[in-house]
């Protein structure tokens, strides 16, 4: 893993870790890809040394992020903060216009983990969501091709878009 990927992981996996999206074990592991790809700092050894027992590690986590972050001029994002879940939304938007992860993915994702008291930037992608839902209920719940999905699906491309500020135009 290249250096600046290991440092786009752990800025990463530390703000899923904050709107509760992501694991203490998986900032660990993303500090440690940073110490093997050769990113080093003295609370950045310290992250990725926590042990990641269940119900010890956010304790840990908590103490040791923010001065890691710091240290490699990465963004801390405190627990929960609405800056954290506006910061999630993009991310999750990139990885739609990068076609890592389906449309529905997105505004499920949002739904749960940013709702609509999290940022006002969501309440388009949680609307969308609730679409999906209307639509699978029409039809039963039984897998279909719709036009209505595909119609969704481009709604919530035109909201990622619109997330990272990219033109809605294809």
């Amino acid at each position: 893993m290249l250096g600046q990927d290991a440092i786009a992981r752990l800025q990463d996996a530390a703000v899923f870790w904050s709107v509760g999206s992501g694991t203490a074990a998986q900032v660990i592991e993303a500090a440690c890809e940073c110490l093997i790809a050769g990113i080093d700092s003295p609370t950045l050894r310290i992250l990725a040394g926590i042990s990641p027992v269940k119900g010890e590690e956010n304790d840990e986590l908590r103490g040791w992020l923010e001065g890691a972050l710091s240290e490699l001029s990465l963004t801390y994002y405190g627990e929960g903060s609405r800056e954290s879940k506006e910061e999630a939304l993009r991310i999750m938007a990139r990885r739609l216009l990068a076609q890592t992860i389906a449309p529905r993915d997105l505004t499920s994702w949002a739904y749960r983990f940013i709702s609509y008291d999290g940022t006002p930037l969501a309440a388009e992608l949680i609307a969308l969501d609730n679409a999906y839902d209307l639509v699978a209920a029409i039809h039963d719940w039984q897998p279909h091709t719709s036009t209505a999905t595909r119609d969704i699906d481009a709604d919530v491309v035109g909201e990622a878009r619109r997330l990272l500020g990219h033109p809605t135009t294809a």
